[in-house]
């Protein structure tokens, strides 16, 4: 089956699940649900629930047990982005080709939009049926780390309030403010198969790789992308005077990163012994995506 073919099947029972996760209550309180909804289905490459299931069933996992935790990344994801477009953050008006979910609802639902996706996020997570409650714990407790202040937070911190004057401080933001939902989506999909800590190594080797090259193509895309195709305005990190990977090293050298890092993250698949097509051609594609 072709690479396209199997992502749309998967984002099609993953839209599936997170309509029926997030639905409406007929609640005084809907509004909040309803402007979750809006951004959490507004489309998306859904990329880290679909590397959570293919880990999954590349560490064993034979069954749809992983959806619901998938769904709860995805989530946690879709959080994140309605934060990052708030004024107080990057002020972006669009998000996937619609008004940011702030233009469409105001700042004050779209910050409690914000934090219902999160806090369900978490209580998707524990309905994880059918497979061992200590592998489902484990999870929700790595998931938890990757996204909290040692994670994608604290990454967002270095982001927004300290001044990045060399490689090693960009980096390390990257790898919390980026690697980290990816490497929490590589780990837990092995988590929940029962996969061992020299798979869960390798997982996060290859997730670490993964989202250093995803960054940096993020970059070239804010820099030089098509503002219609990605679906959001281009120029944001120079609107507010960010230090990016193109800023401080150039792009020659981004680039030649960028294909180091994907190159090292299809190694750390070698290691595996399944079935690891799939995330090797998801893994190349990312390198040249347009959005």
């Amino acid at each position: 089956m072709m690479l396209s073919n199997i992502l749309d099947e998967y984002r099609m029972k993953i839209d599936s699940r997170l309509d029926i996760l997030c639905a409406l209550s007929d609640q005084p309180y809907d509004g909040v649900i309803d402007a979750g909804r809006y951004s959490l289905l507004a489309g998306g490459k859904r990329i880290r629930p679909i590397i959570l299931l293919e880990f999954y069933k590349l560490c064993g996992g034979n069954d749809d047990c992983a959806y619901n935790f998938a769904c709860g990344l995805e989530m946690i994801h879709t959080y994140s982005l309605i934060h990052d477009d708030l004024p107080c953050m990057d002020n972006d008006d669009l998000r996937r080709g619609k008004p940011s979910c702030h233009k469409q609802y105001g700042e004050g639902m779209a910050l409690l939009a914000g934090d219902f996706l999160l806090t369900e996020a978490f209580g998707v997570c524990a309905k994880t049926l059918g497979l061992p409650q200590e592998r489902v714990l484990k999870a929700i407790a790595y998931l938890s780390s990757c996204a909290s202040g040692a994670g994608m937070i604290g990454g967002q911190v270095i982001d927004t309030t300290l001044n990045i004057e060399n490689e090693q401080m960009l980096f390390k933001m990257y790898s919390l403010k980026t690697c980290a939902l990816i490497r929490a989506a590589a780990v837990c999909g092995v988590i929940l198969a029962g996969g061992d800590e020299e798979k869960i190594a390798l997982a996060e080797s290859y997730a670490e790789n993964l989202g250093l090259a995803f960054q940096i193509v993020d970059d070239f895309l804010d820099k030089q992308g098509n503002a219609e195709v990605i679906g959001k305005p281009t120029g944001s990190d120079d609107k507010n005077s960010k230090t990016t990977s193109i800023k401080l090293l150039g792009e020659e050298r981004c680039r030649a990163l960028a294909e180091e890092f994907t190159k090292n993250a299809v190694l750390a698949l070698d290691s595996f012994d399944g079935d690891t097509s799939t995330l090797k051609s998801i893994t190349e594609m990312l390198l040249v995506r347009d959005k």
